[in-house]
């Protein structure tokens, strides 16, 4: 019979309550709390430990513009900016991408007008199962981690396929965004795939980018900011994501063992390499850690877009891709099955 730790009992209590309410985050704000839960706290340890907890504000992201690419010699030049900074940053700053600047200030305003709607509409859809078309939560992995992060989410899920199950209030905006972004993504794909030195369509043809799941995140402001974490240290366990931020700011992203400040760009996207995409490309690409800080203003709005292969019964094992290994570089992983790899992250099994 398993001994459970009295603290961790507590702690479990403590998870479980919050969890019931189904109003996340913005309900503890909306309740008027002065101090945040001992389950959005980070360890005393994590807390004292500055080795590299410091940030470099002079220091910016490469930046890669995708303007006239449909010239080939630019398209080239994008190709081999593409391919520094997913070699030696695993993010980089895209403009010029053709997205328009008053949609992506839509879907921002369309996430805050969901979270900050009516509580009993959004409880309907509180669930952290990913078989749903759209999920309403605070923390995927709300049970495997050490402390919270101050945010909620609400995931429209790829295989969601009719507009009338989004809320009314931020249904055009989320949908005409979804369409436009499966246009970008497949580019980005094609640019990575050259940037391999393979043939554009590899990586599509692989089913890298079969799937579009987009994560909305709110997080509230924070009454004790410097305790917590807006979004904890992680990697992406996806083949990409690109992500839109609003102007409150406080993305991070661990470079030379440095944090640097990835200040928001008005009309920008933020794009990075997942885990998925380092292993097929053999560690050509590098997927980094990266973290959001919390804040006392806000909210802090942004939208993740992951792109990611299909799961289930039927899917696929990822390794390096062939063309990449040689006896010069041989094959640094073994074949993966996304669903595993996922799930690995989501306990906190994978370093």
């Amino acid at each position: 019979m398993d001994i459970i730790d009295a603290n961790e009992f507590d702690r479990m209590k403590e998870l479980k309550d919050f969890d019931d309410t189904k109003t996340g985050i913005k309900g503890l704000v909306d309740a008027g709390i002065t101090g945040i839960p001992n389950i959005f706290m980070r360890p005393v340890n994590e807390l004292s430990d500055d080795k590299i907890n410091f940030s470099l504000s002079d220091v910016h992201l490469p930046v890669v513009d995708l303007s006239q690419i449909q010239l080939p010699e630019r398209r080239r030049a994008i190709v081999d900016e593409v391919k520094a900074a997913s070699s030696e940053w695993g993010f980089f700053r895209l403009v010029n991408h053709g997205v328009p600047h008053s949609m992506m200030e839509d879907l921002l305003q369309a996430i805050r007008v969901f979270h900050e709607g009516d509580p009993e509409e959004k409880k309907q859809l509180y669930s952290r199962d990913t078989k749903r078309n759209l999920i309403y939560y605070c923390n995927y992995s709300f049970y495997h981690l050490r402390s919270l992060s101050w945010r909620d989410s609400f995931a429209v899920m790829s295989h969601m396929s009719n507009p009338l199950e989004l809320p009314a209030a931020c249904r055009n905006a989320i949908w005409e965004y979804r369409k436009q972004m499966r246009e970008l993504g497949d580019l980005l794909l094609e640019l990575l795939s050259e940037a391999l030195g393979l043939k554009p369509q590899h990586l599509i043809e692989m089913e890298c980018g079969k799937k579009h799941d987009l994560v909305c995140h709110y997080h509230p402001p924070c009454p004790e900011p410097d305790l917590t974490w807006g979004s904890t240290q992680h990697r992406d366990p996806f083949f990409l994501t690109v992500l839109l931020q609003d102007q409150v700011g406080g993305l991070q992203v661990l470079h030379k063992d440095h944090w640097v400040d990835v200040k928001p760009v008005p009309g920008s996207f933020v794009v990075n390499i997942g885990d998925f995409l380092q292993i097929v490309s053999n560690n050509k690409f590098r997927s980094v850690e990266h973290r959001v800080q919390a804040s006392r203003v806000g909210p802090r709005v942004s939208a993740a877009l992951f792109i990611t292969t299909e799961s289930g019964p039927s899917e696929k094992v990822f390794g390096p891709i062939k063309e990449l290994v040689s006896e010069e570089n041989p094959s640094l992983y073994g074949d993966s099955r996304p669903s595993e790899y996922f799930s690995l992250f989501q306990q906190k099994k994978i370093s």
